[in-house]
């Protein structure tokens, strides 16, 4: 099979999909790989790492997405990539559909068979193609919210850990999968004073357990969000039903009530965000006010740190893609129901509850 590698065009992207050590093993399997000149740049991988695994460079996007049997990529195409979707393609990429209209017409009318790596789901319930970039966002969003909660870059001025005789910051976590486990993780690690809130009562005792007294769990309301939100310097967001649109529990009368200069950091976003104001922003133009506020919704957070996350995510998605080469798309779903949850859209139609339930009606 023909495995090709675009380069990643969204703002700041810096990940590629397969490291070259992805492409030495599908080579020695008998595959074909095909890499976008410069495709690696960015996780400073060099075009010739990849040649000395037994890939081929290619000239630009339409020689790669051209040749490609199975294109794999990391972030969603873009509108600019649209012409390259065809019928006899199969798309390896993080989608998050139900959060972009555009990109799922057009996968249904190209007839292209798209499927997501954070629809993947084992029968534990987990999704082992987006924990790794879960964790990264997780860690980098407490990053991220510290550096906007600088006086200096708008925030109230607050060091999360403070020190001697001062007050610690507030962080309240909505959201207690893997991201919202890593992000209250390093806050903890910062010295902040962390609430994490989840509807899952199994999960919170989880996190009691894990760390002990030194995080506040609140099974999560209504009334504790807005509780939570009000007292929190920084608000992280990442809530997560698989493949369907995030719920908004942040709402915007939530967010006036809170103190001038706290930061809502929306990991969630790629789903549509789960906070009222959210909308996408960019590692370029980061954050944006609302009421005296700072909202920061990065849709490709992990893209800031591509030298982990490249790596990160190759040893996730390598043994699938190996699956798909090596079968073909409907033998390898067939023998791999986790596999097969990952498709969103085929033969011209979504294939995916969760996000024909987001364009229903």
């Amino acid at each position: 099979m023909k495995i090709a590698v675009p380069t990643e065009v969204k703002n700041s992207e810096g990940r590629v999909a397969l490291t070259p050590a992805g492409a030495d093993a599908l080579v020695h399997a008998g595959h074909e790989v095909i890499v976008q000149r410069g495709a690696g740049e960015g996780s400073r991988i060099p075009d010739s790492a990849y040649e000395a695994a037994g890939a081929r460079i290619a000239p630009d996007a339409e020689e790669t997405w051209g040749e490609a049997d199975l294109l794999v990529k990391v972030k969603e195409p873009t509108p600019a990539e649209f012409g390259f979707l065809r019928d006899d393609l199969t798309l390896f990429a993080y989608l998050h559909l139900a959060a972009d209209r555009p990109l799922t017409r057009r996968l249904v009318e190209a007839g292209t068979t798209a499927v997501a790596y954070e629809t993947v789901q084992l029968a534990d319930r987990s999704l082992p193609l987006l924990t790794p970039m879960s964790e990264v966002a997780g860690r980098l969003s407490i990053v991220n919210g510290s550096h906007h909660l600088l006086r200096t870059k708008g925030g109230r001025g607050m060091l999360l850990g403070g020190i001697a005789g001062t007050p610690r910051g507030r962080v309240a976590v909505i959201g207690g999968g893997v991201a919202g486990e890593h992000a209250a993780a390093s806050a903890l690690g910062l010295g902040a004073q962390v609430t994490v809130l989840d509807v899952s009562l199994p999960r919170l005792r989880e996190l009691e357990r894990r760390y002990g007294g030194a995080l506040e769990t609140r099974h999560s309301t209504r009334h504790a969000v807005a509780e939570a939100v009000a007292g929190a310097d920084l608000v992280v967001g990442s809530v997560l039903i698989p493949g369907a649109a995030a719920p908004k529990l942040v709402t915007d009368d939530m967010v006036r009530a809170m103190r001038a200069g706290s930061v809502l950091v929306d990991i969630a976003i790629d789903q549509g965000g789960c906070f009222e104001g959210s909308r996408p922003t960019t590692h370029d133009d980061p954050v944006f006010p609302v009421h005296d506020v700072l909202f920061s919704c990065v849709a490709n957070l992990p893209g800031a740190v591509p030298e982990t996350s490249t790596r990160a995510l190759t040893n996730a998605t390598l043994p699938y893609i190996q699956r798909i080469a090596d079968l073909g798309w409907d033998a390898a779903a067939a023998a791999d129901p986790a596999l097969a949850k990952g498709l969103n859209v085929a033969a011209g139609e979504i294939a995916n509850a969760g996000v024909a339930e987001a364009f229903a009606g």
